[in-house]
């Protein structure tokens, strides 16, 4: 965070001091931009390409970085609009719709303004990633031999017998694919296994990209209450009867948002419930790696007890290690994973060997599992912290269940509260959070917004964004009747 905050204040100061250079004059030689704003040779570097990218910079190789000259003639202004027209047409019939709603999954996406704590991240902050050991896999992955050919299509054998291993029961490599990342995987899957305009049960809440994957593919999805225990069997069962669907996506391992996990008594019910539907059960098993320090055992995936292929499961390294380290596994059995691996051939042909060979590198290093229990430690931390706050400086909002995996919590805001006034309230007040609207496929039940403590640089960063939220409390929050 430090180093990119100081990139981005040098960025600014460099370009402040343009006009003391002609265009095409020479900039200070790197040694000296360290010298005079004491910042490392790394972050000169970096500030260099970013003023380049933008158009202002020219770098020279041996001979230094020069102001751009200003291009000779403005390019001419295009006219775009037909393309409404074409991108409309006809849509209304459409099985699949053109446009997709991606708005539920970017605000956790984009980075929030400078100064703004950013509690809506779905990944780890910098200095919880494993960037060392991930930087020396990578490469040591680049000499191996072969690591810039062809991998096979379902990945490397080696991968698929690890992710195998890690899901355990009956699961053996020949039934692990290697994808691009969970979402490219939840995609794949939902694409071969219902069609365009069928219905497909998705817990609520639940994950908006899943639901925007759903959408974007032509799908209806139908929401199934969670509780505290997980999903409910009973209106499962309801579900599948009055819908006819034949696919339900869940996340019984420390749902997104609510944290739950799936009852030890629902697992086998849920199971049941499906294979009497003649369904299938797509797992996002998300962030069986961010489990707390305090979890205890965890229960194994639902696709180690399921011989009979009623589970799809997909299982990340992303969430574990990097937004960049896209590297997942569908894994199924029967007919369905020759339908899976076709539609992924077609989609993306594979995953890039090298980072395949990284991935295999990184979880047989001894930085691996040091690694692992190194966040489990930490996001403990930072949930009891962000808990504690909450409780101590913002009592109104209710946090009914405090999970021990995962990255952030679930609250309930007040009765009769505007959840988009109280986002753009926390925002105003220095606080990028998440609503909850957009993890609901139906009408939400109340208002809710999400809280991430794994983006942030640490407690002290959770504390004082508590102590901005109550300004936000303060502004949007209903009167208080019981004073």
């Amino acid at each position: 965070m430090q180093e990119r905050s100081s990139v981005g204040e040098l960025v600014e100061r460099l370009r402040a001091e343009f006009d003391r250079y002609s265009p095409g004059g020479k900039l200070p030689s790197s040694r000296a931009l360290v010298e005079r704003y004491r910042v490392s040779p790394v972050t000169v570097s970096r500030a260099l390409a970013h003023l380049a990218a933008e158009g202002l910079v020219v770098t020279r190789p041996g001979a230094g970085a020069f102001r751009a000259r200003p291009p000779h003639t403005a390019a001419p202004v295009g006219d775009t609009s037909w393309q409404e027209v074409s991108l409309s047409a006809d849509g209304a019939g459409d099985l699949v719709p053109r446009s997709v709603d991606a708005s539920g999954v970017t605000v956790s996406l984009s980075a929030p303004p400078p100064g703004v704590i950013e509690f809506n991240g779905g990944y780890l902050h910098p200095s919880l990633q494993p960037e060392r050991a991930m930087a020396a896999a990578l490469a040591r992955a680049g000499r191996r031999p072969g690591a810039w050919g062809r991998p096979p299509m379902e990945g490397l054998p080696e991968l698929r017998e690890w992710f195998a291993r890690t899901v355990g029961g009956p699961v053996t490599a020949a039934e692990v694919l290697v994808s691009g990342g969970g979402q490219a995987s939840l995609t794949t899957a939902l694409r071969a296994l219902a069609p365009p305009g069928a219905p497909v049960l998705v817990e609520s809440p639940t994950y908006p990209g899943m639901l925007a994957i759903a959408r974007s593919s032509g799908l209806r999805p139908v929401p199934v209450p969670v509780d505290p225990d997980g999903v409910r069997p009973d209106l499962l069962a309801d579900a599948f009867r009055a819908s006819g669907a034949r696919v339900f996506v869940c996340q019984p391992l420390f749902q997104n948002p609510t944290g739950a996990v799936l009852a030890a008594g629902r697992r086998a019910e849920v199971l049941r419930i499906a294979r009497e539907a003649g369904a299938f059960v797509v797992e996002d098993d998300f962030v069986r790696r961010l489990a707390h320090e305090d979890a205890g055992p965890l229960p194994r995936p639902l696709a180690a007890e399921d011989p009979d292929g009623v589970v799809v499961h997909v299982g990340s390294l992303t969430k574990a290690t990097s937004p960049s380290f896209r590297v997942s596994a569908l894994v199924a059995r029967g007919p369905v994973l020759e339908r899976l691996r076709a539609i992924q051939v077609v989609d993306s042909f594979f995953v890039p060997r090298p980072l395949q060979e990284a991935a295999l590198e990184l979880i047989g290093s001894p930085a691996w599992p040091r690694h692992l229990r190194s966040v489990a430690t930490e996001l403990r931390a930072r949930r009891d912290a962000m808990a504690a706050a909450l409780r101590l400086r913002l009592p109104r909002l209710a946090l009914p269940h405090i999970p021990s995996g995962g990255y952030h919590l679930w609250l309930r805001l007040p009765d009769g509260t505007d959840e988009a006034a109280f986002t753009a309230a926390a925002l105003r007040a220095g606080v990028a959070l998440t609503p909850g609207r957009p993890y609901f496929s139906a009408e939400p039940p109340a208002a809710h917004v999400r809280l991430s403590f794994a983006a942030v640089a640490g407690t002290q960063e959770i504390a004082e964004g508590v102590r901005r939220l109550e300004a936000a409390c303060r502004e949007a929050l209903p009167a208080n009747r019981s004073t």
